[in-house]
């Protein structure tokens, strides 16, 4: 598929080239040495002629008389066992070959050379031509036919420029073109001749012998990165070249010079992360990283890292995602520099186990005050539950619980306390004794029902009614009432206290009742008191006698 971005004229005038070789052990002042495509060895087996390796590699029998005088050989049917010969790279056949699709994800589109972009199915084949892009929650997962693989990230486009076996050498050449987004790729080791393993941007042109890295292309000002994490790159571009070993990464734009290499950040501590998850959405922090301005944190599905879940840049050290099956996971974070390079990978397993999910609880909720000497609890019917599993401490950590019940089958239950602050949870189990995770756990005060005061016997004059009686709790209240009958539907009195005692007009002459109750701090009020009877008589009017009495007076 031809490209806006791969014409000869940006090629010759705009396109790095960055090589990255695979550093044999013994190097240890680290330089690359320089591939070439020129021959590919073979080794001579028994029996073989020219003529027979002419007819098994190269494009065309004819051309045995070539490697003879190449390889500089007297007799062309006698080889010797165990020697090698050159074979010119550009002679040997060459045979088109697929890309495996390892695991694909969200919406991704295969445009075939020539052809119109189609949703792209896990069981087809990718071939040369193909152009690869990736929605905006979308992955997929290559494999090359050397064994070499591709992670392309969300909204990424990538084309497949060239795949080919060179004929039964068993050697490979793929090129791909990187266009935008990023990708991360593990590089099977090539031949160190005719092997090659490119990555082509408008600003990068990465030509591999067998190393990690990752690459990308900003879609806004078309900069290219590369972060190497195995083997070294050799960036040539404007200016001298520079040797960019593993742990550092480079950056360039289009017609500039490579970066200097620079030390990538190191990998975040993910110590303090969580191993096993009990809810959804996914929350996951992690201690803040020197010289990070931003965060990348991924999910795969397992440590082979082909098959990327979910994937997203944060400006903090945390990340959120909605939602994942219960399961076991990879997280890998990493730090994001000012440039732009993306750090060393920090990776850590976790259990998802957020089903089935705890249903909500009702009564009593967080910093609720319960009477008596019993609780209920309640909550609320999850269709996914078979029963339920409630617990009751007096820790918040749950280390010493008071009630255990594994197997609760309704949706509430009683539970007697003492007076005191208490903690609470249920969790969901489902079918085939599937025990779910706790819900938040939910705090209360059980608290015992104000007592009922008695009244002492009412103190009256001929004005006057007083009442007291014994104080209760530091802050409590009481409701008095006074009613000329015994079920009090229409009291004549009937006031709220802050004092355990009243004086109240003297009523009118009759039988009353009276009868009294606390109301705590948090306004919970207590039961009435047994109601007592008052006999309120008639004044007598003396005056009245006077005229009777003063006869015997005088």
């Amino acid at each position: 598929m031809s490209s806006p971005f791969f014409s000869p004229l940006l090629n010759r005038a705009l396109l790095l080239s960055l090589t990255l070789l695979c550093l044999p052990q013994a190097q240890a002042a680290g330089a690359v040495a320089a591939a070439t495509d020129a021959d590919w060895l073979y080794m001579v087996k028994p029996g073989d002629t020219l003529s027979n390796i002419s007819q098994t590699y190269l494009i065309s029998t004819k051309k045995w008389p070539g490697l003879q005088k190449q390889n500089k050989i007297g007799e062309p049917k006698q080889l010797t066992p165990g020697t090698q010969l050159r074979l010119p790279v550009a002679l040997l056949k060459r045979e088109a070959v697929e890309a495996e699709v390892l695991h694909l994800q969200g919406s991704v589109t295969r445009t075939p050379l020539n052809g119109t972009a189609q949703a792209l199915d896990k069981a087809v084949r990718l071939q040369t031509g193909d152009a690869i892009e990736t929605g905006a929650d979308a992955t997929i997962s290559i494999r090359f036919i050397d064994g070499s693989r591709l992670l392309l990230t969300p909204k990424s486009r990538l084309v497949l420029s060239e795949m080919v076996m060179l004929g039964k050498s068993g050697v490979a050449q793929t090129v791909m073109e990187l266009q935008q987004g990023a990708l991360d790729t593990q590089v099977a080791k090539q031949s160190p001749t005719a092997g090659r393993y490119e990555i082509k941007s408008r600003a990068v042109n990465l030509a591999v012998r067998g190393t990690d890295f990752r690459a990308s292309v900003d879609p806004t000002d078309q900069m290219g990165r590369s972060e190497v994490l195995e083997g070294a790159v050799q960036a040539s571009a404007v200016g001298t070249p520079v040797l960019v070993p593993a742990g550092f990464g480079t950056s360039a734009v289009p017609g500039g010079a490579a970066s200097t290499p620079v030390a990538l950040l190191v990998a975040p501590n993910l110590n303090g992360v969580d191993k096993r998850v009990e809810r959804v959405p996914l929350r996951f922090q992690w201690s803040s990283l020197a010289n990070a301005t931003r965060y990348r944190a991924q999910i795969f599905a397992d440590k082979t890292f082909e098959r990327l879940l979910l994937d997203g840049v944060f400006p903090t050290p945390s990340a959120k995602w909605a939602d994942l099956p219960d399961g076991r996971y990879v997280l890998r974070v990493r730090g994001i520099d000012q440039g732009g390079l993306e750090g060393l990978n920090a990776d850590q397993e976790f259990i998802l186990k957020a089903r089935p999910e705890a249903p909500f609880v009702s009564e009593p909720l967080e910093g609720a005050k319960a009477y008596g000497p019993a609780t209920k609890l309640r909550w609320s019917n999850s269709l996914a539950a078979q029963a339920y599993h409630v617990q009751v401490s007096t820790q918040a950590d749950f280390s010493n619980l008071l009630t255990d019940l594994p197997s609760v089958t309704g949706t509430e239950h009683s539970v007697t306390l003492e007076p005191g602050k208490y903690h609470w949870r249920v969790a969901s189990i489902a079918a085939g004794a599937d025990h779910g995770p706790f819900g938040d756990s939910q705090s209360f005060t059980q608290r015992k029902i104000p007592d009922s005061p008695q009244a002492e016997a009412p103190n009256m004059d001929d004005k006057h009614l007083t009442f007291r009686w014994r104080a209760g709790d530091p802050g409590a209240k009481y409701q008095l009432q006074l009613a000329n009958e015994s079920g009090f539907g229409k009291p004549v009195v009937d006031r709220i206290l802050t004092e355990n005692q009243v004086q109240l007009d003297r009523p009118a002459p009759g039988i009353y009742f009276m009868r009294i109750k606390t109301i705590d701090d948090d306004g919970f009020a207590g039961p009435f008191g047994t109601p007592q009877k008052i006999d309120v008589p008639a004044e007598v009017n003396y005056w009245h006698l006077l005229p009777l009495l003063l006869p015997l007076l005088l």
